[in-house]
């Protein structure tokens, strides 16, 4: 059973309209990504969600209380452990179980070693876990985080998801979470909704929405930046569908750009471009070379 419903959900910042209808359900157990460019209003969803902001029409209904976590990792100048009980104090938690219920939320993100530290002394990765600790501790029925893993470099972000993967499963909570990049949907989410100008435009499992994007809009979105022409339709590709080396298709390598384990090589062909990864040394601009595309997603041209 759902614990949290939007539909119809409308909200304006200032002349402009940045939800423009969201329909939205979330059950217990459920962690959710929103994702989508700036823009799309994902933020103002959660703050219309949690209450901070009016809807200019539909509703929210929400089943238990609701706890939102804004974006910036922001801590009192007091102990990790006082930063965490202050948040169940303002919940009014009993006293009598604030530390143990903060400590637990400190361990489940790996660090209650933290407890006695200043806040201010504090890594910017060890801000994120704090902070995401914190809002763990509250135990609410619907949590909201605003972008818990934005500003971190890539092997600490990549700490903190797979950490956060386990931390966000709880059978009695519903969780909706505002990513900036796909990778930490695919990290933590049971189910990701893509969002465009204020719209809910895909919704389901990540890995089968990467499959099967519903639209071209959310296939580009998705990071199906290949485009090319057959008959009436476009075939919409990411790198993954396409070998070089290997087909009946020719290119030219037109822009090669390394990566740490590779190179990205763009290949323009008659009917359009496409992308790829290929091991180094790989091709140079300028080469031919043959293409076999294997999967994409199809459209009207």
């Amino acid at each position: 059973m759902s614990i949290l419903r939007v539909s119809g959900l409308r909200a304006r910042r200032g002349p402009r309209e940045v939800l423009a209808g969201v329909d939205l359900s979330l059950g217990r157990g459920e962690v959710v990504a929103v994702l989508g460019p700036n823009g799309a209003g994902k933020s103002t969803l959660l703050a219309v969600i949690a209450g901070l902001l009016p809807a200019s029409g539909g509703a929210v209904e929400r089943d238990g209380r609701v706890a939102l976590a804004l974006q910036s990792p922001d801590l009192a100048r007091r102990t990790v452990l006082a930063n965490v009980e202050l948040a169940l104090a303002w919940w009014k938690v009993p006293r009598g179980q604030r530390r143990e219920r903060a400590l637990a939320a400190l361990g489940a993100l790996r660090v209650d070693g933290l407890a006695k530290r200043q806040a201010g002394e504090l890594s910017g990765g060890e801000r994120r876990r704090v902070h995401l600790a914190r809002a763990l501790a509250v135990r609410a029925d619907v949590l909201l985080l605003d972008e818990p893993f934005a500003g971190l470099d890539a092997a600490t972000r990549a700490d903190l998801l797979y950490d956060a993967s386990s931390a966000l499963r709880d059978g009695t909570r519903a969780t909706l979470v505002v990513v900036h990049d796909r990778t930490e949907a695919w990290a933590i989410a049971d189910r990701a909704v893509v969002m465009l100008d204020g719209r809910v435009v895909a919704s389901g499992a990540p890995q089968a929405l990467l499959d099967s994007p519903p639209s071209a809009d959310v296939a580009r979105f998705l990071g199906f930046d290949g485009s090319l022409r057959d008959g009436d339709e476009l075939l919409l590709t990411r790198p993954a569908h396409v070998v070089v080396g290997a087909g009946d298709l020719s290119a030219t390598v037109t822009r090669v750009i390394p990566l740490e384990d590779g190179l990205r090589v763009e290949l323009t062909l008659d009917g359009g471009r496409l992308y790829a990864v290929v091991p180094i040394p790989g091709p140079a601009v300028g080469d031919r070379v043959t293409v076999r595309v294997s999967g994409g997603v199809r459209c009207p041209a």
